[in-house]
């Protein structure tokens, strides 16, 4: 069985980073990915709850800001809780395993960047990081 997303899009708001109290960082934000646009021209996006734990929570929040273009690979998750109202409800988000910064940063647009991507699996995990122009080594 297989369960992938790969997400394109843009950060509807600032990533929100929180622990567990096992002092494990969690980290979620939306991204915006537009949909095709309509017969009439129309466009519209979908807004897309996306997780991440760990080393990368903290690099996204330490880094995205709303409007950052980023590429997200995960799993889709659906999960119920009650809410404080005392109803069921149900939420699709997607737990990412990699985030890859797509854009630079507007506000530091002469500051060498940095790209991150993390690989979180259950064990853990950790993430690489490169300065863009760097040669690849594989």
């Amino acid at each position: 069985m297989l369960n992938r997303v790969i997400l394109i899009g843009r950060l509807a708001r600032d990533p929100e980073l929180r622990y567990t109290p096992a002092g494990v960082p969690v980290g979620n934000f939306t991204v915006a990915v537009d949909r095709p646009p309509t017969q009439n021209g129309e466009r519209s996006a979908d807004f897309i709850d996306v997780v991440v734990w760990r080393k990368l929570a903290e690099t996204c929040a330490s880094h995205l800001r709303r409007g950052r273009l980023v590429a997200v690979e995960g799993r889709l998750q659906v999960r119920s809780f009650e809410a404080q109202d005392g109803q069921r409800r149900r939420v699709a988000e997607v737990v990412a395993n990699d985030v890859r910064f797509l854009d630079r940063p507007r506000a530091a647009e002469g500051a060498e960047e940095k790209v991150f991507s993390g690989a979180e699996e259950a064990g853990g995990g950790d993430f690489d990081e490169l300065t863009l122009g760097e040669e690849v080594p594989f």
